[in-house]
């Protein structure tokens, strides 16, 4: 009984941690946003097969990110019916983490289906500014969310989980609290920090940004 409340008292938690970050997009999906971060972070936190991935989910405008990317493999995830592509059914999100030790970004529409997997973002924006240390699939992240105003959210090898948006680097997650000893926050605005048993997420305090991102 108590683990279950204990288990449910952290899932309220993290999710109020997590609207810090969709109050940055006024058209954010809430709940689609919870599951895809929640899914990120257990890729970062658990890896496959005994070794650290990374990988990318974009969110929203779904067709302007498909415009601004190309295919790297055959598409896993294509043909496949639309209700068995929901990011919050179990049995895809198994799959996804499967899927996240193939190259390429998962491509999400505004309603959390998944509508293409194993992506190249193509998108080479203008005026995008990361930290010294971020590679190029932060890069591309940061990119697309400028191009397209989709929210990117970027698993790293070194088990960080960043959330972009307009080309801006909004949320880091730390999923050990351990990390935060070896960590340098990559954020440019004054920063708020939450912690809930071992995750953490530090948020930029700057103001929310308007967008219109198709679904």
């Amino acid at each position: 009984m108590w683990r279950t409340f204990n288990w449910v008292r952290t899932l309220v938690v993290r999710r109020f941690m997590f609207e810090k970050i969709c109050s940055k997009v006024v058209w954010c999906p809430r709940k689609i946003l919870d599951a895809t971060i929640e899914l990120a972070v257990e890729i970062a936190r658990e890896g496959r097969e005994g070794r650290r991935i990374g990988t990318l989910f974009t969110l929203g405008a779904a067709d302007a990110v498909l415009d601004q990317s190309r295919a790297l493999i055959l598409d896993p995830i294509a043909l496949h019916p639309r209700s068995a592509r929901q990011i919050s059914d179990p049995n895809l999100r198994g799959t996804l983490k499967e899927l996240a030790q193939l190259d390429g970004a998962f491509v999400l529409d505004n309603e959390g289906f998944v509508v293409a997997a194993c992506r190249y973002l193509d998108a080479t924006a203008k005026d995008i500014e990361i930290a010294f240390g971020l590679g190029s699939r932060h890069l591309a992240g940061a990119s697309v969310s400028k191009l397209t105003g989709a929210i990117a959210i970027v698993v790293s090898e070194s088990a960080v989980v960043r959330v972009f948006h307009n080309g801006c680097l909004e949320a880091e997650i730390l999923p050990e609290l351990w990390l935060i000893s070896r960590h340098s926050l990559h954020l440019r605005h004054p920063v708020h920090q939450d912690n809930i048993q071992d995750l953490a997420v530090f948020t930029s305090e700057g103001q929310p940004v308007p967008s219109e991102a198709a679904p």
